[in-house]
């Protein structure tokens, strides 16, 4: 049926019969039938496909028409100094989960759907949300930039050659969002794309099987059909055997450096059991698996991040980590708690993840903002396996960074040899025990008589109280930028903050408040009984990156006092 009839048909069943009372059919309602009906929902989905596209384009785009036969039919912004890889989702096949599922809840047209987000050298995208189902349409487009950084700005387009060293893969990421709004990782990951070097059209189709995750990560979960290509399109090509040899000797070399990394842990893991016996007990966290379970080097999960202008100060950093949902990984069929270490990418698009995460993701902005961060790994109070962040200023102030919520602890340690301490003295952080400490650059493990984090000295420089790695084993080349003079702009963010929180609030300005949810005042004025009751409700919504959100609600009661 065209939509010309099914408007006939909205209106046909609105509008009574001759023998009928009628009152009349309002513009509004039919419009309204109209949009319950998806009739409108239709007619701009043709409009989007066969209008003209006004605007300024972008370099991501939803192509409604045949890629086959024009894989760019619609604009985009192409810097012709730059050189592109264009990446099609022409959908997916063999979703098999989702032959039967469960029906859409009223007022949803479907019970779930797919996004699919897209990281390729700092660059990240993401799809429009699909329905669920075993073929999924995605039928999407991405515009990835090549471009050598170490060339600058004003550098020459990279040449065929050149692309051949680039090893950063695609990283795909697979997310389901359900009707209430959960999200879950359905696959992750990292596309080699330089076979496109020997097409000598500049263009590659695939079918890309891609896996599960956690206890599922060796279960294919789907196929996605994509198409890669290259802009502006290269006169010359790359034999088949050399693009081969190039991948099998990296991947040579990595598996050399995993191997030699291996061997040298080993020893050192021995020369840390000789230091003590009661060693073997400490949570010194060497390597985690990740969503794919690969094991890797925890030090590998931190790499610094700028948040550029989304994130001002490092309290902020904090405040946009606790507000990613935890949400701790259990095992297939109920039992314990499973170990999985997300990328922080996959992280961020499922805007979920466990303790560890939270963790990571705090460390790397901090350390993007210049300060000395390192990841504890150790157990709360109750003898839980926690992790925390903790910064080391430049007088060796120790502050503990609690990513879940966003405290944070000032930590001095309490000497074992004196009196005890009365309970307003003692530390309030939720922490028992630390094992050891690390970052993208280091690892200690804690060598102290005691891992109590009380009495724990972090003086990490004290090779009597840490044992420390080399960095040369733990430091890969992951293309960071280490040069102050670029991250100078970076860090002066927080100094502006700063001043224009000074001058909104003033230097002797006090306010005190309490959050309605934790104080019994709230059910007092909500429950307010008087003489000309009136109440107040207001409510502030406050936006931070990867549509993370936090939500105040306040409410006020006033009435005429008898007194």
């Amino acid at each position: 049926m065209d939509i010309q009839n099914q408007i006939r048909g909205v209106v046909s069943k609105m509008v009574p019969d001759k023998a009928g009372i009628s009152n009349g059919v309002n513009e509004a309602d039919v419009m309204n039938q109209l949009r319950q009906q998806g009739v409108v929902d239709e007619i701009m989905r043709h409009l989007q496909m066969n209008g003209s596209q006004n605007g300024k384009p972008a370099t991501h785009f939803t192509d409604g028409t045949n890629h086959l036969n024009n894989p760019l039919a619609k604009k985009a912004n192409i810097d012709p100094t730059r050189r592109y890889l264009y990446l099609l989702v022409n959908g997916g096949r063999a979703f098999l989960e989702h032959l039967e599922d469960p029906e859409a809840l009223p007022g949803q047209k479907v019970s779930a759907y797919f996004t699919l987000h897209i990281y390729f050298r700092n660059q990240r995208f993401r799809s429009r949300p699909v329905p669920c189902a075993v073929e999924p349409e995605f039928d999407e487009g991405f515009l990835l930039e090549l471009h050598k950084e170490s060339a600058g700005e004003a550098g020459k387009i990279i040449d065929i050659t050149s692309m051949l060293s680039v090893s950063d893969p695609i990283h795909l990421v697979l997310i389901k969002t359900d009707a209430v709004g959960d999200t879950t990782l359905v696959s992750s990951h990292f596309l080699e794309w330089r076979p496109l070097l020997t097409s000598k059209q500049g263009l590659i189709r695939l079918s890309l099987e891609v896996l599960g995750t956690g206890n599922e990560s060796r279960v294919p979960v789907g196929v996605l059909d994509l198409q890669l290509e290259m802009f502006p399109k290269s006169t010359q090509s790359i034999e088949e055997n050399v693009v081969r040899a190039q991948l099998e000797m990296e991947k040579s070399r990595q598996a050399d450096k995993e191997r030699l990394f291996l061997v040298y842990a080993k020893q050192w893991w021995k020369e840390y059991l000789q230091i003590r016996e009661s060693h073997q007990d400490r949570l010194v966290k060497l390597f985690a698996q990740d969503e794919n379970g690969v094991k890797r080097p925890v030090s590998s999960y931190v790499k610094p991040l700028r948040a550029g202008r989304l994130l001002d100060t490092p309290r902020e950093a904090a405040r946009f980590v606790s507000l990613m949902h935890h949400e701790k990984v259990q095992a297939l069929g109920g039992g314990g708690r499973v170990e999985q270490w997300t990328s922080t990418h996959a992280f961020l698009c499922r805007n979920r993840g466990d303790c560890e995460d939270h963790t990571i993701l705090l460390c790397s902005l901090l350390l993007g903002f210049g300060l000395n961060a390192y990841v504890c790994v150790g157990t709360k109070l109750k003898g839980s396996v926690h992790t925390w962040v903790m910064t080391i200023s430049a007088d060796g102030a120790i502050t503990f960074w609690e990513s879940l919520n966003g405290h944070r602890f000032l930590h001095v340690p309490i000497n074992p040899n004196a009196p005890p301490l009365d309970k307003l003295s003692r530390p309030n952080y939720p922490y028992k025990t630390v094992g050891c400490v690390f970052n993208h650059q280091s690892f200690y493990a804690n060598s102290q008589p005691s891992d109590s984090v009380e009495v724990c000295h972090f003086d990490l420089a004290n090779e009597a109280h840490w044992k420390s790695m080399s960095s040369d084993a733990i430091i890969s080349d992951q293309g960071l930028t280490t040069a102050w003079d670029d991250q100078l702009s970076y860090i002066l963010t927080p100094a502006l903050a700063a001043y224009e929180t000074e001058r909104l609030t003033g230097t002797h300005m006090k306010l005190l408040g309490v959050p309605c949810h934790k104080s019994p005042v709230c059910d007092e004025i909500i429950n307010c009984r008087g003489d000309q009751v009136k109440l107040g409700i207001r409510v502030k919504v406050y936006a931070y990156p990867e549509s993370a959100c936090a939500t105040w609600i306040m409410f006020a009661c006033k009435y005429k006092s008898i007194v």
